[in-house]
């Protein structure tokens, strides 16, 4: 492998690591209003989220789980006897077909609590949240 080729690996891993912001659509499952929050991930898989409920405002961090896609450099060689006479590589990506699974911890100043669970794809995504009451939500993610 090329050193051109390994400065070109490291600056695609370096941008796949670039900061995002994320819009949040919650609905709850037994009524139909729709609330909304904000998700920022600051480059390395996790940031700040808030969201808010009926007027209470939740804040917390969400961190990525799983990541959505992986990557890996695979080698090999040929030889004889023992000794290698060269080799031949290549930078692997591997898509998680389901996304990257996160999960969000947040609290409202009177102490009550909000769980997240979401998996992003290519900006986009959705799953479900969960109060102290037991109410759960529907949740859209989406760029912002």
């Amino acid at each position: 492998m090329t050193r051109a080729t390994l400065v070109a690996a490291a600056a695609a891993l370096a941008l796949a690591g670039c900061a995002a912001s994320y819009q949040l659509s919650l609905m709850p499952q037994d009524r139909g209003v729709i609330y909304h929050g904000i998700a920022e991930d600051r480059g390395g898989g996790e940031g700040p989220i808030s969201i808010t409920l009926d007027g209470k405002a939740y804040a917390g961090t969400w961190v990525q789980s799983t990541p959505a896609r992986a990557s890996a450099f695979v080698s090999g060689g040929w030889g004889g006897w023992g000794w290698r006479h060269g080799g031949v590589g290549a930078i692997v990506n591997v898509d998680n077909p389901e996304g990257a699974l996160s999960k969000a911890l947040l609290t409202a100043p009177d102490g009550s609590g909000l769980r997240c669970d979401f998996r992003i794809d290519r900006g986009m995504g959705a799953g479900l949240c969960r109060d102290d009451r037991g109410t759960t939500y529907d949740v859209q993610v989406r760029p912002r």
